[in-house]
Order: C-alpha cells, then sequence, then structure tokens
C-alpha cells in the first residue's frame, strides 16, 4: 500500500539483461516516487550479487545462447513476464543504445509489448521508437513515448508521487 492507502502501481520494466544497471536504476527511481516494479528474473538475480553480468555474458557465450540457460532453469521466463504484466497497471521498455542499434528493443521486449497491448496495459517506451525491422508492429501497439521522463507514466496512470527526488 502506498502512504495514500491506496495499492501502489505496478510497473512492469522491460528491457535487455544486457542492459541491466540501467533497468534496475529506472526501477529504484519509480521505486522512491511510489511504484511497485518488476524486473526480469535474471537481472533480479544480478542485482542480488548471485553472479555479475559480465559472467552471465560470458557463461551464455560459452553455453551456445541464451537458450541453454533458459532450458537448465526451473522458471520459464516467458511465462513469468506475462504473468508479471497481467497483474501490473503498465509496462515500461527500457530501450536504450545496443549492438549498434539506437534505441534497441530485441524480441523478449516485443513479446512484451504484445502481452501488454492484449491485457490492455498501458506501454510505455523510455525512448523514441526508432526506424528498425518491427517498427509497424511497435506502432500498433500505441506506446507512449516518455523520452527519459519517468514523471508521464505518473502522470498518464494518475499516479500521486511519494518522493519526486528520483524521477
Amino acid at each position: 500500500m502506498g502512504k495514500s492507502g491506496k495499492p501502489k502501481k505496478k510497473i512492469v520494466v522491460v528491457g535487455s539483461v544486457e542492459l541491466a544497471d540501467k533497468l534496475v536504476d529506472i526501477a529504484e527511481k519509480l521505486e522512491i516516487a511510489g511504484f511497485e516494479t518488476e524486473v526480469p528474473h535474471i537481472v533480479n538475480r544480478i542485482k542480488k550479487g548471485e553472479f555479475t553480468l559480465e559472467e552471465f555474458k560470458q557463461w551464455k557465450k560459452e553455453s551456445g545462447g541464451d537458450i541453454s540457460f533458459r532450458k537448465k532453469s526451473k522458471v520459464d521466463y516467458i511465462k513469468r513476464y506475462f504473468n508479471l504484466i497481467k497483474e501490473s497497471d503498465a509496462i515500461l521498455v527500457v530501450n536504450f543504445d545496443k549492438n549498434g542499434v539506437s534505441n534497441y528493443i530485441g524480441g523478449n521486449a516485443l513479446m512484451e509489448l504484445g502481452f501488454a497491448y492484449v491485457l490492455e496495459k498501458p506501454i510505455f517506451l523510455f525512448n523514441p521508437i526508432l526506424k528498425m525491422q518491427y517498427t509497424d508492429e511497435i506502432l500498433a501497439v500505441d506506446p507512449i513515448v516518455i523520452n527519459g521522463d519517468l514523471s508521464k507514466i505518473a502522470v498518464n496512470l494518475n499516479h500521486t508521487f511519494g518522493d519526486k527526488s528520483g524521477i
């Protein structure tokens, strides 16, 4: 519950695990402002110190990619995120530059955009959508581009801020 006695609005933060530091930083700023947040499972594990991002990237490289990690895990990451989005008030796609692609949105984030759209959840993009292979699909879900201004999420969700210092 928030300070007002109302349940906190829940935001699922979506983005590449390779941007773990940025996802955690943004989630923490949203929490300071009074939101409840969820980040990818692997990002949570990195945040808890179970392993580093570099260790994860090295393991991924040595094992032939992310799929090996997913197959060995007890967590079905796709279903986990679907259920988190189902129980949330909105999603925020953290789309920063990655691998030479500006404002990168990868395959998992694209699926999660689809989940949010079908579940009729507001979709926020941290940065603008640039031309890529599936720009039309992203535009079709009518995301709200916040241009890095997290306060726009609160305005769109009619959320009363907790502490504005993080935003």
